[in-house]
């Protein structure tokens, strides 16, 4: 009778419910009644951090209802007293299943502090649904609901103690806000709390660790990009200082980084398990387009949520791809595609929190001023703190400028970058590895970009490119270099740096692919340096480019690979050595056989470019290749417009090849008549 792939995508103290179907017999809807009390009952439990007498009320409330529903005989009423009966019953269905969704609310160990900001709305929703059940209960025509004479007068009980019920909001969760309140208030002043009164606020809130502290901020950051979606925004600067104070507490008060594992959603995915798949598979079958919300049919299609919503909309019953017939529409989340959707483009996830983020920076002060204290007390750890003091102090600094502009400034304008040039020297692992993953970061700000330049920042990231203790550490390296190559200067910089592209062709032969992904970027942002063309080639990227089209699965490197291809291949030398490689047949194949639009568009832009720059030599072997006509012709029919516009472009120079070939042909044959 309930669906519940809702509660996936609810906000906080948003209660859904559908009232049954009139035509739902009075045993069933008694039964599914009788289900859910059950289920508030379990939540006996639980822990609620906030709202708890509201909460333990009514679980008792609904304790004592289950007496009575238990010893319901509907089947035995009048059918005038059914009606009634059924409206009862109706009524306090509807209620349960916003009581259930409440009561998730207030025990969830990961919204501890939302909820009690959100104490005041909570308790109204307990007063309201408990009221409600009194209203409920006094329809009910009791001589001929089937009950026994006890349960009736529990029955009677319930009413009136839920009649006068008046939920209002606990002393304790009272106190807790506003020693909050005044927190965040001295953050706004730019005064920095006393560590006491953090830990006495985490104390009410029950928080006692790193990882539940960061579960906190993720669900404040959620609730937060929900808020930001709606017209009035009233809650942006709570939530925002909210968030500020715990991510102040998680990077001062918790020594140790403990991940959390409660919440799935914030597990680490195994890259092995996104290797694996293409761009393609994350594509809704109706638009196309990468999906954001994927959710899936009885026949185990998986489609973007509002693209099958106006499929069904428009009168269709049908799956859009295998063309069954549904017998429901009921739509699946698949989370653990969008899950992998997530991993896999994080960096345009990191597009939305980065605008979610710098919500936080301009509409909260607090947020603000948070930030720069602690900006000052990380960079502190950095200099002063032990080994171990560091390595936390880098790490929180890689969490923060993950999105966030604002972040990133402040920690610049502290003196970060140096003191991290000179962690990335270290002899440990660890503390390598969050210091050049922080750097990379930094390294996304354009005055941190100048920093590192006049700290001689280049010549470490390139020896850590090149002989970093993890991968990881090289990874970020490279990534570095490429956010580092967006200036002019820089690019001429690097290319001329002993080691750098060596570094960065070393990444891409034995890296991990999202290692590869950054070794490819960095190239792409070398090559806009003319001076940088000759480098590269020199160097020997093209069989290693080559090497990596034989024998990679991954269509995103695939199409990465041809485009940095593309790139060297404007110019007439490039093309050569490209030519020379043996790599048309490789392109030939990509383009029939690729399900990447992607790395089909860059093997047209590939082609194209070869055929202007070396065309004596490309043009008479593409005009032999039979498949390649059919591929470019399927292109122009299901490409994007740009990529139909170069295969056009591709097809007259190979038509005009044809009609020169045959024009000469005939002049020849002519001659020898002669």
């Amino acid at each position: 009778m309930l669906n519940n792939s809702d509660e996936f995508h609810r906000r906080i103290l948003n209660l859904p419910a559908i009232r049954p179907c009139e035509s739902v017999s009075l045993p069933t809807l008694l039964t599914s009644l009788i289900n859910l009390g059950r289920s508030i009952c379990r939540f006996k439990s639980k822990t609620f951090f906030t709202n708890k007498p509201n909460a333990t009320n009514s679980i008792r409330l609904i304790e004592a209802l289950l007496i009575f529903l238990e010893d319901l005989r509907p089947t035995a009423a009048p059918p005038r007293s059914e009606s009634s009966t059924a409206l009862c019953l109706s009524e306090l269905h509807f209620i349960f299943q916003k009581l259930r969704f409440l009561l998730e609310d207030c025990s969830r160990d990961d919204a501890r502090l939302l909820m009690l900001a959100k104490s005041e709305e909570a308790s109204t929703h307990f007063r309201v649904l408990i009221n409600a059940v009194a209203v409920a209960l006094d329809v009910l025509p009791a001589p001929e609901s089937g009950a026994g004479e006890e349960a009736l007068e529990v029955a009677e009980l319930v009413r009136k103690q839920a009649a006068g019920s008046s939920c209002q909001v606990g002393r304790d969760d009272r106190r807790a806000m506003r020693r909050i309140l005044r927190i965040t208030g001295r953050f706004g002043r730019g005064i920095a709390p006393e560590p006491v009164d953090l830990r006495r606020a985490l104390d009410d809130l029950k928080i006692g660790s790193w990882g539940e502290c960061n579960d906190e901020i993720k669900c404040l950051e959620s609730e937060l990009g929900r808020e930001c979606g709606t017209v009035e925004k009233r809650e942006v600067a709570l939530i925002g200082s909210l968030i500020a104070f715990l991510t102040y507490c998680r990077c001062t008060v918790f020594l140790r980084v403990e991940r959390s594992r409660k919440n799935p959603v914030y597990q680490e995915v195994d890259d092995r398990s996104v290797r694996v798949l293409r761009s393609d598979d994350f594509r809704c079958p109706i638009t196309l387009e990468i999906m954001r919300d994927p959710v899936t049919l009885l026949t185990g299609q998986t489609y973007e949520r509002s693209s099958i919503l106006k499929w069904f909309g428009s009168g269709n019953c049908t799956c859009p791809v295998t063309g069954e017939k549904l017998t429901s529409v009921d739509l699946v989340p698949n989370l653990a595609l969008k899950h992998l959707i997530m991993h896999k483009f994080q960096e345009r996830v990191k597009i939305d929190e980065s605008r979610k983020q710098s919500t936080i920076d301009t509409c909260s002060v607090a947020a603000e001023q948070a930030m720069a204290l602690l900006a000052n007390f990380l960079v502190g750890r950095l200099v002063t703190g032990t080994n171990e003091d560091q390595n936390k102090a880098a790490f929180e600094i890689r969490l923060l400028t993950k999105t966030s502009n604002f972040n990133r400034s402040c920690l610049v304008e502290v003196d970060a970058i140096p003191s991290l040039l000179e962690l990335i020297r270290s002899t440990s692992r660890a503390l390598q590895h969050n210091a050049m993953a922080a750097l990379l970061n930094l390294s996304k700000y354009p005055r941190g970009q100048k920093i590192i330049m006049e700290n001689e920042g280049l010549d470490i990231i390139v020896e850590v490119l090149n002989n970093g203790l993890t991968g990881e550490a090289r990874q970020h390296a490279a990534g570095t270099l490429f956010y580092l190559s967006s200036v002019e200067d820089n690019r001429r910089k690097i290319g001329r740096t002993p080691g750098a592209i060596q570094g960065l062709m070393g990444v891409l032969s034995d890296g991990e692919d999202r290692g590869k992904k950054s070794a490819l970027a960095a190239f792409l942002g070398l090559l806009v340096h003319p001076e940088n063309h000759w480098r590269v080639l020199e160097a020997g990227l093209v069989p290693l480019l080559v090497n990596l089209l034989r024998s990679s699965v991954n269509g995103d490197l695939v199409a990465d690979s041809l485009t940095v291809l593309a790139a060297l291949a404007v110019k007439v030398d490039g093309a050569v050595v490209i030519v020379s490689a043996g790599i048309l047949p490789i392109i030939v194949q990509i383009l029939g056989t690729s399900n990447s639009r992607d790395a089909r568009e860059y093997s047209v832009s590939l082609l194209l470019s070869l055929c202007s720059n070396d065309a004596t030599d490309v043009v008479p072997i593409l005009v032999k290749n039979s498949s390649l006509m059919v591929s470019l012709y399927s292109l122009i029919s299901d490409g994007s417009p740009r990529s139909t516009k170069k295969a056009a472009s591709l097809i007259r120079i190979l038509h005009a090849f044809n009609e020169k070939s045959s024009s000469s042909l005939a002049q020849e044959q002519f001659v020898r008549v002669w």
